[in-house]
């Protein structure tokens, strides 16, 4: 397994995009995201999250994100490419619920 030491949790961020992918998966779930800059180039977006254990217990199931939802999602990026990837914090979901990543993550600190 690994250390969450590449993701930048000093700088969180707020990041919305549209999911192309969902992974409901052991040791980490993770959402693959569309994201389009100001200029509207789409690039992929990796979100890493806990695993479903966790997420299950914080009021995750396995179907709570679906390819085509839009997203906004606040992260710890990737130290080395911020604009590929980054640790889940917290989710707003398209109905406007609110979800976090457990608690190995810790709060987030900025918010949509």
């Amino acid at each position: 397994h690994h250390s969450f030491s590449m993701f930048d949790n000093e700088h969180q961020t707020k990041v919305e995009g549209t999911v192309t992918k969902f992974e409901w998966t052991n040791p980490h779930v993770y959402i693959q995201l569309a994201v389009a800059d100001a200029s509207g180039k789409t690039t992929n977006y990796t979100v890493e999250c806990a695993n479903p254990g966790i997420l299950n217990r914080v009021g995750w199931k396995f179907n709570v994100v679906k390819p085509g939802d839009k997203l906004k999602l606040v992260v710890a990026p990737l130290r080395d490419n911020p604009t590929g990837g980054g640790l889940l914090h917290e989710m707003v979901l398209p109905d406007g619920r609110v979800l976090n990543n457990g608690g190995f993550a810790g709060a987030a600190t900025v918010h949509f």
